[in-house]
């Protein structure tokens, strides 16, 4: 196995979540998918430090992920419902007004 390949396929997809939060910074719900992408970045590169280590904790963390992932989701959506029935829309130049 050449965990090189995996890598290199790893930081490509974060490189492209991070590109895709800095350029499209108008709606938030699009700004959550590579915040995603970065998650199965980071979820690779555990299998493959798992299977390259002979060791079995990064499947573990693995198997934790999805967990953050889902809870990560469910809570921005509870957000974007509760903004949207405040302000009336989810765009991010609306958000930035709010203090609190």
């Amino acid at each position: 196995m050449d965990p090189q390949k995996y890598f290199t396929f790893s930081m490509i997809i974060s490189i492209l979540g991070i590109r895709g939060i800095l350029l499209n910074r108008r709606n938030i719900p699009i700004m959550s998918m590579p915040i995603e992408s970065m998650l199965l970045a980071v979820n690779s590169n555990f299998l493959v430090f798992s299977v390259s280590l002979d060791d079995m904790m990064g499947q573990s963390f693995a198997s934790l992920v999805p967990t953050v992932a889902a809870a990560e989701s469910a809570i921005g959506s509870a957000i974007f419902v509760i903004t949207f029935r405040v302000r009336g829309t989810i765009a991010v130049e609306s958000i930035n007004c709010i203090q609190g």
